[in-house]
């Protein structure tokens, strides 16, 4: 089982068909689950049973994780039946992922083992007090001969009470600093009774099979051993794993997509309105079209930008918050488009589709959780002077790897990983070399628009003053921010269309159309309508891959 095909069609038939209500893995148990704040148990049990784990644990110590766009294509298999149990297992690599960057041999190992046993590990960084702002932690590890000891509260665990070991992220240097916190991996066992509290479970709108806790510390001795990688480098550490679990998780959350999409198919496909099937309403069809589109831009962009991490890793720092900005804001809309053509039918926690309203309540945390969209346009913000600037000194033809599915990758360098860009993006260099002689006619105006406007927001952005660019910035700076996510999605999807083998839907300039319409939403005005012809494309591949079972994102691989 080493192929990336092989491992998800093995996972697809463990979990077996969620339409069916029998199905102690389907849609019909995850429901039932949600009703009781859990996940189904007979769905834990096949992903154990797959030893899904391994997926977050490098080859070369003994996992199978060798790319991240295969990993992350794997895990839609959990997401589109149950986004709070394909989160709880994530949240695996939300932790080890610290480990695999900054640890010690034998803590790397201890690790692996542990995952590779089924085992779980939390995620300790958050501090209600301080939202996404990790560096005013207060959770603190004070030196006490040679051990540490550690004092405070951490909350919105993901997992707490079912996790083997964690990483936290203590204070270690009362004084500020960008090197006054460091992380410690240790195992749960260490949390003594007498000196953890744990806090009541935290309850969620959306996601609520996923365990929320919290514990607070007072006084708990810990071996210094426990420190994961340099003193003082917890930061630092976080924010280069950071660069893939932010751009990871939305890009997993997808599959909810896929899902809410095919029960409005579903519906509409069988519900007759006016004497023919409520597909075929003119409003209904665009609203599916337009679905089908986002999740094609989605997938577009977080593919591209997961395959940069591993090809280009040097621009991590800047892709990874934008595809956290862009995707989570897309699927959100889509979602909450696609329940107005449900109607009625979405507000329903029982019968066929009852899975829509679960999924419209777990798609939200994608856009806040582990970081809000906000704060992620502040990361961008200092990059851009340099991005912009460079993008328009040097524009350059993107790597065609970053775009194909089959292309090699090299492997991932967690510690190489940079903290900012230094001014380098291939795939935004690409934009301006995107009318080429292959652009297919039909679609050469709106990509001539787009290098337009990324041209404008060039000239805009390297004027950029560095007082401008804090987290107070004005919101017409901020959205400068927002219009390079928005270039960036342009580019990857030129990319996808133009290294898709010709006889591929993707090789079609119909999809391009769609997204590139579709993209002038996110960018502040109102998308463009897709012309009657694009709409008829898009409807027909849809119910196609529908008929045959396949997922509707860029792969369209077989599903259970």
């Amino acid at each position: 089982m080493t192929d990336i095909a092989t491992r998800a069609d093995h996972l697809e038939k463990l979990l077996g068909d969620p339409w069916d209500p029998a199905n102690p893995a389907g849609f019909a148990a995850a429901v039932a689950a949600d009703e009781r704040e859990e996940t189904a148990p007979a769905a834990e049990a096949a992903l154990d049973e797959f030893g899904l784990h391994a997926e977050f644990v490098p080859r070369a110590l003994g996992g199978r994780l060798e790319r991240l766009d295969d990993m992350i294509e794997l895990m839609r298999s959990v997401y589109r039946r149950d986004a709070a149990l394909g989160l709880a297992r994530a949240g695996q690599l939300l932790a080890s992922v610290n480990v695999w960057t900054a640890g010690r041999p034998e803590q790397r190992w201890a690790a692996a083992e542990l995952l590779t046993d089924n085992r779980r590990m939390a995620c300790a960084f958050h501090e209600l007090a301080h939202g996404n702002d990790i560096a005013g932690n207060e959770f603190a590890a004070q030196r006490a001969g040679s051990r540490l000891t550690l004092h405070g509260r951490k909350e919105s665990i993901a997992n707490l009470d079912r996790a083997d070991a964690l990483v936290l992220l203590a204070r270690t240097d009362p004084a500020d600093g960008p090197r006054a916190h460091s992380q410690l991996f240790l195992g749960a066992d260490l949390l003594d009774p007498d000196r953890v509290r744990r806090l009541a479970r935290f309850r969620s709108v959306g996601l609520r099979g996923v365990h929320l806790g919290g514990m607070r510390v007072s006084g708990l001795p810990v071996p210094e051993e426990v420190v994961l990688g340099a003193p003082g480098t917890g930061v630092e550490t976080a924010s280069r794993a950071f660069q893939v679990t932010r751009m990871a998780l939305p890009a997993m959350s997808t599959a909810l997509l896929d899902t809410a999409l095919r029960v409005t198919l579903h519906h509409t496909r069988r519900r007759r309105l006016y004497g023919r099937p409520a597909a075929e309403l003119p409003m209904v069809r665009t609203t599916l079209a337009e679905a089908f589109a986002d999740l094609l831009l989605c997938e577009a962009l977080s593919r591209t930008a997961a395959r940069a991490l591993q090809l280009c890793p040097e621009s991590g720092s800047v892709h990874a918050p934008a595809v956290k900005y862009l995707v989570a804001g897309v699927l959100t809309d889509a979602v909450q488009r696609l329940s107005t053509v449900m109607g009625a039918e979405f507000y329903r926690r029982d019968g066929r589709h009852a899975v829509f309203q679960k999924i419209a309540r777990d798609i939200r945390p994608v856009g806040f959780g582990h970081i809000a969209r906000a704060a992620c346009l502040s990361a961008l913000l200092p990059q851009l002077p340099g991005l912009l600037g460079r993008a328009r000194r040097a524009p350059a033809p993107a790597p065609e790897a970053l775009f194909t599915a089959v292309a090699e990758l090299p492997e991932l360098d967690l510690p190489g990983l940079r903290l900012v860009a230094g001014g380098r993006d291939v795939l935004a260099a690409s934009l301006g070399t995107a009318l080429d002689e292959d652009l297919p006619r039909s679609v050469r105006p709106l990509v001539e628009e787009r290098v337009r406007d990324f041209v404008r927001l060039c000239e805009v952005g390297a004027a950029l003053r560095p007082r401008e660019l804090s987290i107070a910035a004005e919101v017409p700076v901020r959205e400068l921010a927002a219009r390079y996510t928005v270039s960036l999605a342009a580019a990857a999807c030129l990319g996808v269309r133009r290294a898709a083998a010709a006889q591929d839907f993707l090789a079609r300039p119909q999809w391009l159309t769609a997204v590139l319409s579709r993209l002038e939403g996110p960018a502040g005005g109102p998308s463009r309508d897709l012309p009657r012809e694009v709409e008829d494309a898009l409807i027909e591949e849809l119910t196609d891959r529908d008929d045959r079972g396949l997922s509707f994102g860029l792969v369209g691989r077989p599903y259970a």
